[in-house]
C-alpha cells in the first residue's frame, strides 16, 4: 500500500531518504549524533542533545519509522547528490510534522557544520513545500526558529519570502533547548501564496 510520505525525495543537489534501519547505519549515525566535530554547535539551537549511547540512536530511528507509518512525522537523512562536495555522505536530517486538524506541516532541519552555507536548508524546504501542497493537499507550511539563531532566521526568511510567506509572530518559551525554553519566531507559507509565487525547483518523489 502506498504510504502518505515518499521514501525518497530528490532535488537537483540533494537526495533525502526516509530514516530507517535500511537507509542508515545506526552506529555511524550514533557517531555523528554523539561526537561529530562541532556537535555542540550543531545542537546549539535544536531540540535534541548529543546522543549518549547507541541504543538512544536506535530507539530514535525506530520511533521515527513508527511515526511515519502513522502519517504524523516524516524524517529523512540528507545526502548530497553526485557532483556535490561530500556526495553520498550523511549531511544531516530533514523532518516535518503534520497537524492534520490544522492542515499544517511544520518543518525542521539540521546539518553537519561542513555542509553549512550551501543553501541546502532552503532546497529541502522547497521540496517539502511541494510535498505539502501538491501531494498532501495541506493549507500551510510553517517553520519555527529560535530568536537568537541568526543564520537559520536568514535562511527561513529567504525561502518563505520567495514563496510569498513571512514571519507570523513570536512565540514565548516555545522551543525547549538543553538550557531551558526559549522564544522563537514562526514563519509560514500558505497554499495560495505558494501557487502564485516564483516557480519552485524540480522535485522527484519515490514511494
Amino acid at each position: 500500500m502506498r504510504e502518505l510520505f515518499p521514501r525518497v525525495i530528490e532535488t537537483e543537489r540533494l537526495r533525502l531518504e526516509s530514516l530507517e534501519r535500511s537507509t542508515v547505519d545506526v552506529l555511524d549515525l550514533y557517531e555523528i549524533c554523539s561526537s561529530d566535530p562541532d556537535i555542540d554547535d550543531v545542537t546549539r539551537f535544536v531540540e535534541w542533545e548529543p546522543h549518549r549511547h547507541p541504543r538512544e540512536t536506535l530507539e530514535f530511528v525506530d520511533e521515527m519509522v513508527t511515526a511515519r507509518e502513522r502519517g504524523e512525522v516524516g524524517t529523512y537523512v540528507i545526502r548530497p547528490r553526485e557532483g556535490e562536495d561530500g556526495a553520498g555522505d550523511l549531511a544531516g536530517m530533514a523532518g516535518f510534522e503534520v497537524d492534520w486538524e490544522r492542515q499544517t506541516m511544520t518543518l525542521g532541519c539540521w546539518l553537519r557544520s561542513r555542509f553549512w552555507g550551501r543553501g541546502y536548508s532552503g532546497e529541502r524546504a522547497r521540496a517539502c513545500m511541494r510535498l505539502a501542497f501538491d501531494r498532501l493537499d495541506l493549507e500551510l507550511v510553517a517553520a519555527l526558529v529560535g530568536v537568537e539563531n541568526e543564520a537559520s532566521i536568514s535562511a527561513i526568511e529567504g525561502y518563505t519570502g520567495a514563496h510569498g510567506g513571512g514571519r507570523d509572530g513570536r512565540l514565548r518559551n516555545w522551543i525547549r533547548l538543553a538550557d531551558g525554553p526559549v522564544d522563537c519566531y514562526r514563519y509560514s507559507v500558505s497554499s495560495a501564496e505558494w501557487e502564485t509565487s516564483e516557480p519552485a525547483l524540480e522535485v522527484r518523489f519515490e514511494d
